[in-house]
């Protein structure tokens, strides 16, 4: 088995392009598909191949210099999870295998030659707060739905400019609408933000970080950021004015004297794993 070596090790002049990534996810899902998987792309990968013609503020945001992406994250059902081992081990990736045992029930990494790094997760994507999957992978391809890529943004506690960039795109590409089709679906964030109150925190901030972003980027024209900013205050007055569950009543009378998010800190183990293992 090849060493497994983290992307940001790879010398800019070996790294694949933007092209090579976008390549990869379109051509895994529909392979996937064939083999009768359910398989999604997520992640900043996701929201720039669901933007396309937004190409040029994409790389005018310059998410991370040269090397745009440093993996393809996928998502898919745990009815899955044996199948797609075999699958993407044919399709030239090798599981982490100190990694499969330690966190592949939920979530497996694998690495290659011409992508280096492949992550797959199961059902949910479990960090600062939960984003389901359940039934929703049907809804969008090949990434997950729309408002599905924005909630794993804005479930971030400390969300990084990287994420800002993605989010900013995300809602430029798209409108706030009730249904998926190639719109930002604000019923499933409400039902998802109405029933929790940290997630409701931590999104709700987010999306004002986002708003008072607007401003640090250059590359935004006076349209850009009246739209983007339009839409952050849609999706604000959306969940605000959503009935709440007695759940998250009773934990906002808390508010944050208790923590109200999950650690993630688990995956630093990739960064010290001895070379090869």
């Amino acid at each position: 088995m090849q060493n497994f070596v983290m992307p940001s090790d790879i010398p800019d002049d070996q790294y694949p392009p933007p092209s090579a990534f976008v390549e990869e996810g379109k051509n895994c899902v529909e392979a996937a598909q064939k083999e009768g998987l359910i398989l999604r792309v997520m992640g900043g990968l996701g929201i720039y191949m669901h933007s396309q013609e937004f190409q040029p503020l994409w790389e005018g945001l310059a998410r991370l210099g040269k090397k745009m992406f440093t993996d393809i994250d996928y998502v898919s059902y745990d009815k899955h999870r044996v199948k797609m081992l075999k699958f993407l081990e044919g399709r030239g990736f090798s599981v982490h295998q100190k990694l499969l045992y330690l966190y592949g029930k939920e979530r497996q990494i694998y690495y290659g030659d011409r992508i280096p790094m492949v992550e797959v997760f199961y059902d949910r994507l479990a960090m600062n707060h939960i984003v389901n999957f359940a039934k929703r992978l049907e809804q969008d391809s090949p990434t997950v739905p729309l408002s599905e890529l924005l909630l794993q943004k804005l479930q971030m506690v400390r969300m990084n400019e990287k994420d800002i960039k993605d989010s900013i795109l995300l809602l430029r590409a798209h409108n706030v609408a009730d249904h998926d089709n190639n719109s930002i679906n604000y019923s499933v964030i409400n039902s998802v933000l109405a029933s929790d109150w940290g997630f409701y925190h931590t999104a709700t901030n987010n999306l004002n970080k986002i708003n008072q972003s607007l401003g640090n980027y250059p590359v935004l024209t006076k349209e850009d950021r009246d739209i983007i900013s339009e839409r952050v205050k849609e999706l604000l007055e959306k969940v605000e004015s959503a009935p709440k569950s007695l759940k998250w009543k009773a934990r906002a009378r808390l508010g944050t004297k208790v923590i109200w998010y999950d650690e993630v800190d688990e995956w630093d183990i990739i960064e010290t794993l001895p070379e090869g293992e």
